[in-house]
């Protein structure tokens, strides 16, 4: 697992230069980015492998079973399928930020254009808005 450490970019003075991160640096943040997309990529598979399971069991055991074991069955296939959602949009993030980097907008907020804190990228890398622009996006 990619460590937040790993992700951490390094300040830099100049608010001219702050948009344009040293290569060296571009490219440990890309590295740790790709390593925790190649992650979640592979839990994505292993939860997609656990719906296919659950689906096939759900079709040969089903004869005989009574309304719990069906519920329960249901649940359990529901819920690989959320994880499996959640996983995806995880992959999606993490791909959104490897583009944003590229680009050389990443750790740069996507709705006031302030800088991200460091902080904030080490616990989140994905993170495209700042702690002001994201608590006002959760009141909402």
């Amino acid at each position: 697992m990619a460590k937040a450490a790993d992700i951490r970019p390094a300040s830099s003075g100049g608010a001219a230069n702050e948009r344009n991160r040293p290569t060296v640096e571009t490219e440990r943040i890309r590295e740790a980015l790709v390593t925790r997309l190649t992650e979640l990529q592979a839990e994505y598979d292993q939860a997609l492998s656990a719906i296919t399971e659950l689906s096939r069991e759900r079709l040969a055991d089903s004869a005989g079973d009574d309304q719990a074991d069906t519920g329960t069955k249901t649940l359990e296939r529901e819920q690989e399928i959320t994880l499996a959602n959640n996983l995806l949009e995880r992959i999606t993030q993490v791909e959104h930020a490897i583009d944003r980097l590229g680009q050389g907008n990443y750790g740069w907020c996507e709705r006031c254009g302030d800088q991200i804190p460091v902080e904030r990228l080490a616990a989140f890398p994905s993170a495209t808005l700042c702690v002001s622009c994201k608590q006002l996006e959760e009141r909402r």
